[in-house]
């Protein structure tokens, strides 16, 4: 049988402790050398390697560049605009 269920977690609760902000993750593991999360080198070489010649294409052949956006926004219009196309948005929280 399907049924709603509650998918509210607490990290303190589940935990005992308050969850981490948000690089104090990032900057323990630098501290303990621990490069999981983390892109290698040769990973960023490689996707500049790969999307360098595809924006100089882009850029020769007259077409717009990649839209900005503000940082802790949802990104730009140009994405509600895309799926709207197809009769479809974009779940909001």
């Amino acid at each position: 049988m399907l049924r709603p269920v509650s998918m509210d977690f607490r990290y303190g609760t589940t935990f005992g402790l308050s969850h981490p902000e948000a690089y104090e993750r990032l900057l323990l593991d630098v501290m303990l050398g621990d490069a999981t999360l983390f892109t290698r080198a040769d990973e960023v070489d490689w996707s500049w390697r790969f999307f360098d010649p595809l924006l100089s294409a882009w850029k020769a052949a007259g077409r717009c560049e990649p839209e900005g956006y503000s940082a802790g926004s949802w990104g730009p219009s140009e994405a509600n605009e895309l799926i709207a196309r197809d009769g479809r948005r974009w779940r909001s929280p």
